[in-house]
């Protein structure tokens, strides 16, 4: 009985894995296991429904896990096996999110294999309001004015003098300092943003 059952199932379970066509994006990113603990990663391959990365440490088959990988944002699911680089995981996502994830995650594979330009036109906004306050790792705090802001970083003025790689808060976002232009900084958060987030009323 239970050996006339076996192919369907296999089938069933090969269909499942193949719903989502994967796609060779390499991308940057953090990852946190349930412990707490926060370890670097890369992506290897990614679909609308899973990804896999290239992780040091591997989360076992069961544990949820919340990756911030660059360009995507904030991506949380489940880890279903381990592999030789790290662990391989669902994604969890509503329809609607899924829907701009796999618009996006696109536009990134066609980018990498036709050799385009980042899309500037969706990276960056002008924020509604531009005032927000910096926090320096002492506690000071300075008012600067935002000119833009992506999900991996945002650019401001002001007449602070920070040397590069400064750590601090842009509002709540922690970030630090990565160039330095006539008038102002462009600082790298930590953690990208959710591409849910990217629109003209966000505010750091």
């Amino acid at each position: 009985m239970l050996s006339a059952l076996q192919p369907p199932r296999t089938a069933a379970r090969t269909a499942e894995r193949r719903r989502h066509h994967r796609m060779k994006v390499v991308l940057l990113g953090r990852y946190m296991l349930p412990n707490r603990m926060e370890y670097p990663c890369q992506s290897i391959d990614i679909s609308p429904g899973g990804v896999h990365l290239a992780a040091p440490a591997r989360a076992n088959p069961g544990d949820r896990v919340i990756v911030y990988l660059e360009h995507l944002g904030r991506i949380e699911g489940t880890c279903v096996r381990t592999t030789m680089e790290g662990f391989a995981m669902t994604i969890t996502a509503t329809s609607r999110k899924r829907e701009k994830f796999t618009a996006q995650l696109t536009w990134l594979a066609n980018r990498e294999e036709l050799g385009l330009p980042e899309d500037r036109r969706h990276e960056r906004i002008v924020p509604r309001n531009p005032r927000a306050v910096v926090t320096m790792e002492d506690g000071a705090e300075h008012v600067v004015r935002l000119i833009d802001i992506s999900l991996s970083g945002t650019a401001f003025t002001t007449d602070l003098d920070l040397p590069l790689n400064t750590p601090l808060r842009v509002g709540s976002t922690p970030a630090k300092i990565v160039r330095r232009f006539d008038g102002g900084y462009a600082a790298e958060f930590r953690f990208p943003l959710s591409a849910d987030l990217l629109d003209e009323n966000l505010e750091l």
